[in-house]
């Protein structure tokens, strides 16, 4: 089985992997959707979820196919900026990132966005909360971006995100993943 790691802060957005990790668990895609948070102390949702994270920061497995950071409230706080660690880790090691919402902001104001094609909430928004993001020129206004494992999506956009994310893992043909997110998307494929 392959890991995919999501990545939980207190106040995180649970309907922006929702999607995801559901269609990663079907047993026979040959995915395992385990969490890591800073500690392994219970975190809670936007949505009021109580989730047991899998990992603390100290254990993070050595090898995983993907991080998955779901947006939420408190990626701009400071506690939270020592995830910084995992995503280099990740772009070294090439490991695909997937950010959503506010942790795309997290990922310009550490300097991740700034040579890569992505999205985000919005331009403006993106400079605002990360004041040294110098990756303007990468920016793409669309729902979700994808581009040499590197997956951004706006906070409204949670299937794009899916899209992106299941056609990155190969989970299935790409026909296959474009019916699923038709499907979902207008209720009829």
């Amino acid at each position: 089985m392959k890991k995919v790691l999501v990545f939980l802060t207190d106040g995180f957005a649970d309907w922006e992997a929702s999607y995801v990790t559901a269609e990663l668990n079907i047993p026979s895609r040959g995915f395992q959707v385990q969490t890591v948070a800073l500690d392994k102390e219970p975190k809670v949702s936007m949505g009021g979820l109580r989730v047991l994270p899998d990992y603390s920061m100290d254990d993070v497995p050595d090898t995983f196919s993907m991080l998955i950071m779901p947006g939420g409230t408190t990626w701009r706080e400071e506690k939270n900026q020592q995830i910084k660690s995992l995503v280099q880790n990740c772009f070294d090691q090439n490991i695909p990132v997937a950010a959503i919402c506010d942790a795309t902001t997290f990922l310009g104001i550490h300097g991740f966005l700034d040579h890569h094609k992505h999205t985000g909430n919005s331009l403006p928004y993106l400079k605002e909360g990360a004041p040294d993001y110098r990756g303007e020129e990468y920016y793409i206004a669309q729902p979700a971006v994808r581009e040499k494992g590197l997956i951004t999506a706006n906070g409204t956009a949670a299937l794009e995100f899916t899209r992106e994310i299941l056609l990155e893992l190969k989970v299935r043909e790409e026909k296959e993943i474009q019916g699923w997110y038709e499907f979902f998307k207008q209720g009829s494929v």
